[in-house]
């Protein structure tokens, strides 16, 4: 990862205390702020924002700063202290604000933090208003208000309950006979709290490790298989059912079976959307980089799959022009529209646990259920002036392929599928290949070196 700061439409990202520093905190906030304002120019009532952070020892300082940009900016702030992604844009919509700030750095290391916008429908902003924030913020063109139309500041400790009331209003299936026993790994980030209280509320019997929101994370905080081996001797050893690993800010959920096996990302997704569509049927949405596995799902139960560019907000958009039933990202992050147009952890964890009372079946069995693909995920950097070529010259390699262009180029066949795209938070092309044979899929990579080696 690149120490230079990072602001792309995900919002900012830097090293805290560095790069990322209380000064521009407070100037990217301002200028969030001064976005709001001329958004809502009709607008008589004053403006507040829905501010939340995960546990990182680097929040409380940051969420000070963008807390004193936004009033200086004239924009009331809701302070709802340590709380999970979604649950910041659960609590914005349920207050009525018009807009919502998570500072977070999601599943990167303790030293990194981040400021995450979000607009009043609880969404990022599209591209052309992140980037109309962007230029408020290099331009250094903020709005400006007289002290007495400072904005004020307020708390609000009631985020984590109606969250989980939330979630817990799309649960159909009764839980609480199974007495489902769950072990629970919140890598010391934002999301446990809300996560042990739907669990309880849904008659789990929850093992919670890692637990206190520190932010001093107890391994690395991205869900990976690599990282979660504790997480996975701890349901073996206790005879689990189940056992969920979130990211800090509890907008990602991993998922490991009941013999102690990491099953993926890629199944939480799946997992979810088999669920939903075998009671509801309607279109699913998700990105260019998640499994197959959805299509053979959605296929199976007569819907359509719609594909968008990578990012939650794509996701969340196609979800509602489409009227979708399920959506969200191979990277463990579900979207229910009835929750919010979000990636929730806890709301993969309700329909998850759905699926496995109505079915009766142990969460391996369901996997199983499912056709398998050989995947694997990669990234590597290429100078800014050679991603073109890259992409053209695969265009010319795999010429027989079904294309894609709205996100770098995925190329579909028969057998298998590869996606290249440029990052939009790091200065890396990101290669993702899916076949049923591991055979195939290593020679697409392999394809993909050489296009690489000659670029």
């Amino acid at each position: 990862m690149p120490e230079e700061l990072i602001i792309s439409i995900s919002g900012l990202r830097g090293l805290a205390g560095q790069n990322l520093t209380e000064s521009v905190a407070v100037e990217y906030a301002r200028a969030f702020g001064s976005f709001l304002k001329n958004s809502f120019p009709q607008k008589q009532a004053r403006l507040s924002v829905c501010l939340g952070r995960d546990s990182r020892p680097s929040g409380q300082m940051l969420s000070k700063a963008v807390s004193d940009g936004l009033i200086s900016a004239g924009i009331d702030v809701i302070d709802i202290g340590i709380i999970s992604t979604p649950g910041v844009g659960v609590m914005l919509r349920h207050l009525g604000c018009c807009g919502g700030v998570v500072v977070t750095a999601s599943h990167n290391p303790v030293q990194y933090n981040g400021i995450k916008l979000l607009l009043d429908n609880g969404i990022a902003p599209p591209p052309k208003s992140a980037e109309k924030i962007k230029q408020i913020y290099l331009n250094k063109s903020f709005e400006t208000v007289s002290q007495d139309k400072f904005g004020k500041v307020t708390f609000n400790k009631d985020a984590a309950d109606i969250h989980v009331d939330k979630v817990l209003s799309i649960v159909d299936v009764d839980t609480k006979a199974k007495k489902y026993k769950v072990v629970l790994d919140p890598v010391n980030g934002a999301g446990g709290q809300e996560a042990k209280m739907l669990l309880a509320k849904l008659g789990c019997k929850v093992l919670a490790m890692n637990f206190e929101p520190t932010g001093l994370f107890a391994h690395t905080p991205e869900p990976l298989a690599e990282n979660l081996t504790g997480l996975c001797d701890e349901v073996k050893k206790q005879k689990a059912d189940i056992g969920f690993a979130l990211d800090p800010d509890a907008d990602r959920l991993a998922i490991v079976d009941e013999n102690g096996r990491y099953i993926g990302e890629e199944y939480t997704l799946a997992l979810a959307a088999k669920f939903v569509l075998s009671n509801t049927k309607g279109p699913v949405a998700t990105n260019l980089s998640t499994s197959r596995m959805v299509d053979d799902i959605a296929r199976k139960a007569g819907v359509s799959v719609f594909r968008t560019a990578v990012g939650e907000a794509n996701v969340a958009n196609a979800m509602i022009e489409n009227s979708c039933v399920i959506g969200g990202e191979g990277n463990g992050g579900v979207i229910d529209l009835r929750v919010g147009p979000i990636r929730d952890s806890l709301v993969g964890m309700a329909l998850v646990l759905q699926l496995m009372a109505q079915t009766g079946k142990t969460i391996s069995t369901l996997v199983k259920e499912i056709p398998s693909y050989f995947m694997v995920k990669d990234k590597f950097k290429v100078e800014t002036s050679k991603v073109s070529h890259l992409m053209d010259e695969a265009k010319k390699v795999f010429a027989d392929a079904r294309l894609n262009t709205i996100d770098g180029c995925r190329f579909d066949f028969e057998d298998g599928w590869l996606h290249l795209r440029p990052s939009n938070t790091e200065p890396v092309v990101r290669l993702i290949v899916e076949a049923k044979d591991p055979h195939i899929a290593h020679n697409f990579l392999q394809t993909i070196l050489k296009i690489r080696q000659s670029a």
